[in-house]
């Protein structure tokens, strides 16, 4: 674990990082260049934990907005895919040669365990890594939300948002080529300035539990590890100003 800043690390992975830029479902050259990053962190020596969402089969919000289908059950549909996706990550994490174990929010029991922090705890420290799937087990939570409570329940030191850009802009950079990079930003400026990195719950819980956050591209090669090292990679939001370059 030489040169390695953080103990314990939660990963928060858009579904959608599992198939092809628009694609649909789980698609194995994705899911498979995915798993060997993880497995990749695991060998570096932190304990990791791993929260994926569900937006490649089914966005709850989203989908109830569009048929007659109420939030609350749309929301657990959404949930249900979470757990498609970390049982595919699991398999594909293990032929790896990564131990891994899925606790679920919401009970599975031909799949996954039910998520019991004493439980998700033996498993990281037991060398696991550790896929969260449910979400918070309730509707009108984001996974953001749950992967932010997750590290707060599992005293993670740093939460890593894994997306397809390379941080937090100024403004979206596909409209506005003048974007800049922002490259570390307190929570309070991330809540005031309402930027759409993560929900202001998700940003209001890391800050209140003094968890490091860091949001960069997980599809550009080494940004985790230099993450994991210390090094400026992507956004950093903490408890400091914006900087200033």
């Amino acid at each position: 674990m030489a040169g390695i800043k953080y103990k314990r690390v939660l990963l928060k992975l858009s579904g959608e990082s599992l198939c092809q830029p628009g694609g649909f479902g789980i698609e194995g050259p994705a899911i498979e260049a995915i798993a060997d990053r993880i497995r990749r962190i695991c060998t570096l020596g932190p304990q990791v934990a791993i929260v994926v969402g569900g937006g490649n089969f089914l966005r709850g919000e989203q989908f109830a907005r569009i048929s007659h289908i109420p939030r609350n059950t749309a929301d657990y549909m959404g949930m249900l895919a979470t757990v498609i996706n970390a049982c595919a990550l699991q398999e594909t994490l293990e032929k790896m040669g990564q131990p891994t174990s899925v606790l679920s929010a919401i009970e599975v029991v031909a799949l996954c365990e039910r998520f019991v922090r004493r439980k998700a705890l033996f498993h990281l420290e037991s060398g696991r890594a550790v896929i969260l799937a449910g979400g918070t087990g309730n509707p009108f939570f984001t996974t953001d939300t749950c992967a932010a409570l997750r590290a707060a329940e599992l005293d993670a030191e740093l939460m890593i948002k894994a997306t397809k850009v390379d941080g937090v802009y100024t403004a979206d950079p596909k409209k506005h080529p003048d974007a800049r990079l922002i490259e570390r930003i307190s929570y309070t400026e991330v809540l005031r300035r309402n930027l759409k990195v993560m929900d202001p719950a998700a940003v209001s819980l890391c800050r209140d539990n003094g968890i490091e956050v860091i949001v960069l591209n997980i599809f550009k090669e080494g940004n985790i590890e230099r993450a994991l090292h210390g090094e400026a990679v992507g956004t950093r939001i903490d408890d400091g100003d914006e900087d200033a370059g």
